[in-house]
This record gives C-alpha cells, sequence and structure tokens, in this order.
C-alpha cells in the first residue's frame, strides 16, 4: 500500500544480472583481439618459420640493415658474410627477410 507496483518492480528487476549491460564491453575485446592480438600472432609465426628454415648460402637482411650471405647456421647464432673475408656472428633473431637467390651479386 505505501510502495506503488510499478516502483516495486523496477526494485525487483535491478538486482537482477543483465547480460546486455556486459554486451558492448565482451564486443570490444572481440574486437580487440581480431584487429590487434591475433595479426601479431600470425606474424611471430611466419617469422619462426622463417627462422627455422635457414640454411647456408641463404641471402638475408638483418633488423639493423646488413645484408650478406649465410655461412653458417647453429642453434641461435647464424654467420653472415657481408663482404669478402669479412664475417659476422650474430642471432637468429635478427634476421628479417630471406631475399630471393643471386639479390647480392657483389658478395
Amino acid at each position: 500500500m505505501l510502495i506503488s507496483n510499478a516502483y516495486a518492480q523496477a526494485a525487483a528487476s535491478a538486482g537482477g544480472f543483465d547480460i546486455m549491460q556486459f554486451l558492448p564491453i565482451i564486443l570490444m575485446f572481440v574486437a580487440l583481439y581480431y584487429l590487434m592480438i591475433r595479426p601479431q600472432q600470425k606474424k611471430a609465426k611466419e617469422h619462426k618459420a622463417l627462422l627455422e628454415a635457414l640454411s647456408k648460402g641463404d641471402e638475408v637482411v638483418t633488423n639493423s640493415g646488413i645484408a650478406g650471405r649465410i655461412t653458417r647456421v647453429g642453434d641461435e647464432f647464424v654467420t653472415v658474410e657481408i663482404a669478402e673475408n669479412t664475417e659476422i656472428r650474430m642471432q637468429k633473431g635478427a634476421v628479417v627477410v630471406v631475399l630471393p637467390k643471386g639479390s647480392l651479386k657483389n658478395l
């Protein structure tokens, strides 16, 4: 008698769980995954495959911009010939691109 019916119904529904309140947040996380996280994982997977496929004679470019030909491949390091009788050792992860054969004709 003291509380109107409409007020009592509003108070009863306020205590319940409504999935529609969380739908925008869930959609933002889904969009974040497909726009940012998934492409990065795909790129990392491709780079890992590139590093595992390195072999002697491959022509590569490193992340510092050094171009050369691989002369030795180890578990964690590769030896790259950057000029005649000039070789450097670097981590495999520093290799960014494998060039087509014959790209470095002056080596």
